[in-house]
């Protein structure tokens, strides 16, 4: 469409866009740029939410120094399974993963066992725990967010605290910042309906 061809009102509907009259005559003397939206890097299918992440050998200790390092915050428990010889890294493993989301269950039948079901229904499988820590990296609070979530865990083989209890590892967004933390689990476990359950569709090597 060229310009003689436009509407008043689509004209309109331009300035309006940008923020109105000043917005519009800031944009004019170049004091005001346009971007394209940043590209959402994960997708929902049938209220499943799907993405990928790649590991890249580092071990549970050098998880620690790296995360905390950008400002996120570890928690105790969560730092003993990173310590644990049961948290083993993979190195160029692409890992497809598919969060349940805790609402898509009836608040009595959210527990460990009935989720773990449902991803068996579903052809899912447990990723590595580092899966975890790969998303607490890769997206920040904003997108967890954008994602409906308070936190994602993922649903890998449980790792001993240093308590002796069977945790998994989980990413959450808190008011006091972006943390890596860890929840204990057995299969009756009730689960609240604000997180979200990762488990890994494919794998494919580097």
């Amino acid at each position: 469409m060229k310009y003689n061809e436009m509407t008043w009102g689509q004209m309109e509907a331009i300035v309006n866009k940008l923020g109105g009259y000043d917005a519009a005559m800031k944009f004019l003397r170049g004091e005001l740029t346009v971007s394209k939206p940043a590209s959402r890097r994960w997708r929902e299918q049938d209220g499943v939410i799907y993405f990928s992440v790649t590991s890249d050998g580092t071990t549970g200790l050098q998880w620690i120094e790296r995360l905390e390092k950008k400002g996120f915050r570890i928690g105790n428990y969560a730092k003993s399974v990173l310590r644990s010889d049961d948290f083993k890294p993979t190195s160029g493993v692409t890992t497809e993963i598919a969060v349940l989301r805790g609402m898509s269950f009836a608040d009595n039948e959210r527990t460990t066992k009935n989720i773990r079901a449902e991803a068996d229904c579903r052809n899912l499988t447990k990723p590595n725990a580092e899966v975890a820590c790969l998303i607490r990296e890769n997206f920040s609070d904003k997108e967890i967010e954008a994602m409906g979530l308070w936190w994602i865990v993922a649903m890998h083989e449980p790792i001993k605290d240093f308590g002796g209890d069977p945790t998994l590892l989980r990413a959450n967004r808190f008011d006091d910042g972006r943390w890596l933390g860890a929840y204990s689990v057995n299969p009756d476990n009730r689960w609240s309906r604000s997180g979200g359950f990762a488990f890994a569709v494919s794998q494919v090597g580097s």
